[in-house]
């Protein structure tokens, strides 16, 4: 017999946040949260996505045994602001139980029918800084930490309860012994002297943080466009600030502005912090921090996380400017390959701006989708 849970106290939520540890147990290529993050991220008092969102949490158990669990999201800005009725859902990990899977399911379908939603989405986060999709290919190889990991069998879970194909996306990868600078290292210089721009460096985070509202300012009008895209607020500005700037290196943070200092186009890149994570087991101490802390000065392999463009630069080749500043960083660390977070698979602009990398396709994901009116 299933019984589904809703979490209301910390030491079930708790419960929530480590159900993976004991399902990914024996898995070589799935990586932990920071369970002291992951609590963060569903603290309504500490994560300002809520005073725009709201969520429930639930676990099932099957013969008093914990046996899955899922997070039901409604964005009210999407909802309200953009007039996407979609039910979001997350955090969605199940044992290999077709009656698991579709009694959790049916928490967010009675949900989103209840507030009048069209239709259910998932698994994905609050915003566009979450992770995103199910792995449907690439089951062999370690996960990033902006993604999740899943068992092959999700797939046939989702099909099997009505559910069908809303968003595909593909993750790359390649050597950067791929990188040839010919094709951005002239360019770079024209495109600057011609738009009067400027590539910014940084050796300290301090630095960053003057341009980091603008960042995310300049987030929002480059990715607009996007189907899935919902904008962050100034109250989140900060939050994210704090979650993610202090784990990026500075000088893997680049900047381009123009004349009048405007920030007209950014990228950020991450360490590969996956087998540090591993190490940490969830814990940054006594010995986690250690292992993050290492891989974050000393990791050979790199992920672009974000690049965005102001829509009155975009197709000036200003990608140029940001991929030169990169292989000067990269070529003097030493850096021997870059990975690429989920990108949508129509999304043609991004496509076209790496057409000289001979990337890879190493993980596909996608989400799936149920109307519900």
């Amino acid at each position: 017999m299933i019984t589904v849970k809703e979490v209301r106290t910390k030491k079930e939520l708790k419960t929530f946040v480590k159900f993976p540890f004991k399902l990914y147990a024996d898995s070589p290529y799935w990586v932990p949260p920071i369970i002291k993050q992951e609590l963060a991220t569903f603290n309504k008092d500490k994560n300002p996505i809520f005073k725009d969102a709201e969520a429930r949490f639930f676990v099932a158990y099957k013969n008093g045994e914990l046996v899955g669990r899922i997070a039901a999201i409604i964005n009210w800005l999407e909802v309200n602001k953009q007039n996407i009725k979609k039910m979001r859902f997350g955090w969605f990990d199940f044992i290999d139980d077709y009656e698991v899977s579709a009694t959790l399911l049916k928490q967010i379908e009675e949900i989103a029918f209840a507030n009048k939603l069209e239709y259910t989405e998932g698994p994905v986060g609050f915003s566009n800084l979450d992770k995103v999709g199910v792995m449907t290919e690439g089951f062999d190889s370690i996960a990033p930490m902006v993604t999740w990991y899943n068992h092959p069998y999700y797939v046939n879970h989702y099909k099997k309860h009505g559910y069908s194909i809303e968003k595909e996306y593909s993750e790359s990868v390649f050597p950067f012994e791929n990188v040839k600078p010919e094709f951005f290292k002239k360019a770079q210089e024209l495109i600057k002297r011609r738009y009067k721009l400027n590539a910014l460096k940084f050796k300290k985070t301090s630095e960053v943080m003057p341009y980091a509202d603008r960042m995310f300012d300049l987030f929002n009008e480059s990715y607009a466009n996007l189907s899935s895209f919902v904008e962050i607020t100034d109250i989140q500005k900060e939050y994210f600030k704090k979650k993610f700037i202090s784990f990026v290196n500075p000088e893997y943070i680049k900047f381009v502005t123009d004349a009048d200092d405007n920030l007209v186009a950014f990228a950020i890149v991450m360490p590969k912090f996956s087998e540090a994570l591993q190490k940490a087991n969830g814990r940054l101490f006594p010995f986690g921090i250690n292992h993050i802390l290492k891989a974050k000065k000393h990791s050979k392999d790199v992920i672009f996380y974000l690049i965005g463009v102001h829509p009155d630069y975009q197709n000036k080749g200003v990608h140029a400017v940001i991929f030169n500043e990169y292989y000067e960083t990269f070529k003097e660390k030493s850096i021997q390959t870059c990975y690429r977070t989920p990108e949508l698979e129509n999304n043609e602009a991004i496509h076209k701006i790496w057409k000289h990398f001979d990337s890879k396709v190493y993980k596909r994901r996608k989400t799936f989708k149920k109307d519900i009116i």
